[in-house]
């Protein structure tokens, strides 16, 4: 039977899919670490507090990356070339989603609604990134190989959430909520676009270093565009609702160590 379990048994039991997933991962998580120190060390200085934050974020998108090359590492495997069109952070800044590259480049401060387009930005990637590693840890998270990895990284995306929403509530009662729904709703839409595209051509690569039948990549095909129709038709609203988290100060303290991996 095909089922999400099945595919990503499948992806993880063969060494050059496997490679190709991690470095995927890992190509992202490294970008997001880059982003949030950036963004940390641009902060104006009436949001000088939330530094700290921003910082702990990165610390922890670099772990994950890490965490992703410790993996392939253990199986004797080396990171591979990332396809640019699986390449969903760049994507998102190539359409004008978040802060551009160019902008954190320069050593300028950057203003209270650059702030707020972060956090907006954020939102949304970390809901769909929150999601993703629940269903990982829903099959995986007592795998010898990966569950630890699979507990860590998930613990630490449901953190990055909550943070996501304790921040834009504070901003929203200061006098910035329509600036943040009209963000929201703007990153929510291209998202969903860009993780269509960006899911149909990793299982497009999958499927060729996995020699999947055609009646089988045709049946995951379909399977994405049924995602993005529901996402389009409404789904997208779950990625802009604002509520305070059960974790507050979820990124209070200094990121937590990544685990070993023998």
């Amino acid at each position: 039977m095909l089922s999400a379990k099945s595919v990503f048994q499948e992806i993880l039991a063969n060494d050059e899919s496997f490679a190709l997933f991690c470095s995927i991962a890992a190509s992202g998580e490294s970008q997001g670490g880059w982003e949030n120190a950036r963004i940390a060390a641009l902060v104006p200085d009436s949001e000088r507090e939330l530094a700290p934050k921003i910082t702990r974020h990165g610390a922890d998108e670099d772990k994950h990356g890490r965490i992703f090359n410790a993996l392939m590492k253990k199986r004797g495997l080396d990171p591979v070339p990332v396809p640019p069109e699986t390449d969903y952070t760049m994507l998102l800044e190539k359409n004008g989603i978040g802060l551009a590259h160019e902008h954190l480049k320069r050593d300028e401060r950057l203003t209270v609604q650059d702030i707020v387009t972060y956090l907006s930005h954020s939102r949304v990637t970390e809901q769909r990134a929150s999601e993703q590693m629940e269903l990982l840890r829903k099959h995986f998270a007592d795998d010898p190989d990966i569950g630890r990895a699979v507990r860590q990284i998930s613990h630490d995306e449901d953190n990055h959430l909550a943070y996501c929403h304790e921040e834009l509530l504070r901003f929203a009662h200061a006098g910035h909520g329509r600036a943040i729904q009209r963000t929201l709703r703007e990153c929510a839409l291209a998202e969903i676009r860009i993780y269509r595209d960006v899911s149909l051509a990793v299982m497009a690569n999958m499927g060729r270093v996995l020699g999947w039948p055609r009646a089988k990549s045709a049946v995951l095909v379909a399977g994405i565009h049924a995602v993005y129709a529901y996402e389009r038709l409404g789904g997208w609203r779950r990625m802009v609702s604002l509520r305070m988290p059960e974790r507050r100060d979820a990124l209070g303290g200094p990121a937590s160590a990544a685990p070993e991996f023998a």
